[in-house]
């Protein structure tokens, strides 16, 4: 198998692991802070494990990128424990939305036509998960959708820190360091609301699923493979998350979204596939 090959198989396998979040939280008997103080403080250690070192920050800005992601973990977690897991992934997936408005506000990066042509779409998907909240069979509410909503600003602002951090980013994965302490200031931050827990050895496997696979494995598998992957090429093939995502839900549990879920997300996932192709970047991801 070739290098590429390889590698695009491993961007596809972080994927595969990425779109099993939901299913997998929802699977946990455990409270959405229990579940997201848990997964993020055994993913912490993952990463520790997997990256040597990278609990090193060398500065601050891996520290500062770190907020909005751990704002992040915790909304997905309590958003699927309120709202189906379509919803909550589809509307995660707005976040090109602010990140075409803060981008050139923050960053000074120019504003292309194409962030410009991304507002409408990705709006008009928005707005039909939410008009679906209330067709879904699984019961999707508007709190678990404002949350997931919530959660496509706070992912905005993530990759906003992950660029601004890899500006000085000089042969370190500095982004894994700022995914290491998300984690632990997730972990940190839901405790007050987690204590006292008892865990079943059920929801110990869940845990361990979510903290060592679903998320240190992926980030492992996608490291390795964005160091000779384009940034196009991977937004695409990590498209496959999305799309998985509800499946494993409906496979799994049985969860139906609504039928104006479903047909946002297809304009919000059909709308970031266009875009990406139309930016074309070619430099290898961060």
């Amino acid at each position: 198998m070739s290098t590429l090959a390889a590698s695009r198989l491993r961007v596809l396998g972080a994927a595969l692991l990425f779109s099993t979040g939901g299913v997998a939280i929802k699977a946990c008997a455990l409270t959405g802070w229990q579940v997201a103080c848990l997964r993020s403080a055994v993913a912490a250690v993952a990463l520790a494990c997997f990256f040597p070192g990278a609990w090193r920050p060398g500065g601050p800005r891996p520290l500062i990128a770190g907020i909005p992601y751990a704002a992040t973990l915790l909304l997905f977690v309590l958003a699927n424990k309120l709202t189906t897991a379509a919803n909550v992934i589809f509307l995660q997936y707005t976040a090109p939305l602010y990140l075409a408005a803060l981008e050139p506000l923050l960053l000074k990066t120019p504003l292309k036509r194409s962030d410009l042509a991304l507002m409408l779409p990705l709006a008009g998907g928005m707005a039909l998960c939410f008009a679906g909240a209330g067709d879904s069979a699984e019961g999707a509410s508007t709190l678990g959708d404002t949350l997931a909503a919530l959660a496509g600003v706070t992912w905005a602002a993530t990759l906003l820190g992950m660029r601004w951090t890899g500006r000085l980013d000089a042969g370190r994965n500095l982004a894994v360091t700022a995914a290491l302490w998300g984690n632990v200031y997730a972990a940190l931050a839901a405790a007050p609301f987690a204590l006292p827990v008892a865990v079943t050895a059920a929801d110990a496997g869940s845990i361990a699923y979510l903290g060592i696979v679903q998320i240190g494995v992926s980030y492992a598998l996608l490291t390795e493979a964005s160091r000779r992957l384009s940034a196009l090429e991977v937004s695409l093939l990590l498209l496959i998350e999305p799309v998985l995502n509800p499946v494993w839900a409906w496979w799994l549990r049985n969860e139906q979204p609504s039928g104006l879920a479903l047909a946002g997300g297809a304009l919000i996932l059909a709308a970031t596939a266009a875009h990406a192709r139309l930016s074309r970047p070619t430099t290898p991801s961060a």
